[in-house]
């Protein structure tokens, strides 16, 4: 017997790539939510990637009710980090872009088996630590909320009240376990440098404990590629001079484990045709080169034998260092849409709308798909273990109350 399908809303979808990844990993999209018009236009155009049945609404998510997805497998949410990313402007909770008060609404209301969101390593800086621990614990209790539920300003006295409840042990209404991790996507075949970090929720009536994705690729089994077998140049049909007895092959060899290497953008652009300026490519869409590209200090651009840089969206335009392809004789050029959807590991036949800024502004701000699936595909073991499981705490229809007493707290119903 085929095991159930899982089924998934994601809000604040932008380009699609965690959308593309939880899809890759067995969750079938009911709903995807975007507020940008030319975001809602790229996954509009590429509907057949995310099922005839999953719903793209563009609107504002403010004025969505998530009532109808009651008792989902998986709320997914990449809520938007230029509040938390450290190249943006830094105010953090106090942004009007701060969203988590909308993804813990959608928890409450659509109360799902699992919970995925992702945002930007700059969360965990150390002056975010109470409102890191405000995340978790919101999640864990999605129905103790503040008297104003959606005004993001009042989180601090909440979080009192959310330690108090933590504290007396409570546990009536809808709970949940919580973890967090923070990824690198290159460990996950990604070719790209690009941290960032998971909060993974699932329901604790479940009764299961979700395990983190393990690694599959490593700058070390990259290092033994390149310097000492010379693999990776094979592979790539051109000859370089290795070190088969180079002092430090021991140690990547044991650093290495089992893990594939580490992609590089040599791997990223391998069989793409060199771009030209202002011209499209017939066969490869959104392939067209673009002029203007400089090196300056900081922003030098990326290597070709390495992952590349965190690829950025950028406040205003496109930040070039981040965006840039650095030759081997130094000289730069922009990626193209088509290279950076490669280097996000979005298939090739998945289409970008809007202009070239535009749409490197979307790939900027996705999840690479591989990354996503990684982290998807351990959220759908965790929940398949539970169908397995032959005991359940059963979930209780109602939030207890009296289980704990915290007269500042409204508890909502369910």
């Amino acid at each position: 017997m085929n095991p159930p399908q899982l089924k998934s809303i994601e809000l604040f979808t932008g380009a699609g790539g965690l959308a593309l990844g939880t899809a890759a990993a067995g969750f079938d999209h009911r709903l995807l939510l975007e507020f940008n018009r030319d975001a809602c236009k790229t996954l509009r155009a590429n509907q057949s990637a995310f099922g005839s049945d999953c719903e793209i609404h563009e609107g504002d998510v403010k004025q969505f009710s998530f009532d109808r997805f009651a008792d989902i497998d998986l709320v997914a949410a990449g809520a938007p980090c230029q509040p938390f990313s450290i190249g943006g402007k830094h105010r953090a909770h106090r942004d009007d872009r701060n969203l988590f008060p909308q993804v813990f609404r959608a928890v409450r209301e659509a109360r799902p088996k699992a919970v995925i969101i992702e945002n930007v390593k700059g969360l965990l800086r150390s002056s975010l630590s109470d409102f890191v621990e405000y995340v978790e614990l919101q999640l864990s209790y999605p129905e103790i909320i503040p008297d104003d539920p959606l005004d993001p300003s009042n989180w601090p006295e909440h979080l009192k009240a959310l330690r108090r409840a933590k504290h007396a042990g409570h546990s009536g209404g809808l709970t949940y376990g919580v973890g967090r991790v923070l990824l690198n996507s290159a460990n996950f075949g990604v070719p790209q440098i690009r941290e960032r970090v998971f909060f993974v929720a699932l329901r604790r009536d479940l009764d299961v404990e979700w395990v983190p994705p393990k690694r599959t690729h490593s700058e070390a089994a990259l290092r033994l590629a390149q310097q000492v077998t010379g693999a990776y140049w094979e592979r790539h049909g051109l000859r370089r001079k290795t070190h088969p007895t180079h002092p430090h092959a021991g140690k990547w060899l044991r650093e290495s484990g089992k893990t594939d290497a580490w992609k590089t953008v040599r791997d990223a652009l391998h069989g793409l045709p060199e771009p030209v300026a202002g011209v499209p490519n017939e066969d490869w869409p959104n392939h067209i080169g673009q002029s203007g590209a400089r090196s300056y200090p900081g922003h030098t651009g990326s290597p070709l034998d390495r992952p590349a840089k965190t690829l950025k969206a950028g406040v205003h335009g496109v930040p070039g260092g981040e965006n840039m392809l650095r030759r081997p004789n130094g000289t730069v050029r922009y990626f193209t849409v088509r290279e950076a959807a490669r280097i996000q590991t979005f298939p090739d036949d998945y289409i970008f709308s809007g202009a070239w800024g535009e749409a490197m502004r979307q790939i900027g701000n996705a999840v690479p798909v591989c990354l996503a699936q990684a982290v998807a595909r351990s959220v759908a073991q965790a929940l398949a273990r539970a169908v397995s499981a032959p005991h359940q705490r059963r979930p209780q229809s109602r939030p207890l109350a009296e289980q704990v007493e915290i007269p500042e707290l409204l508890i909502a119903s369910a």
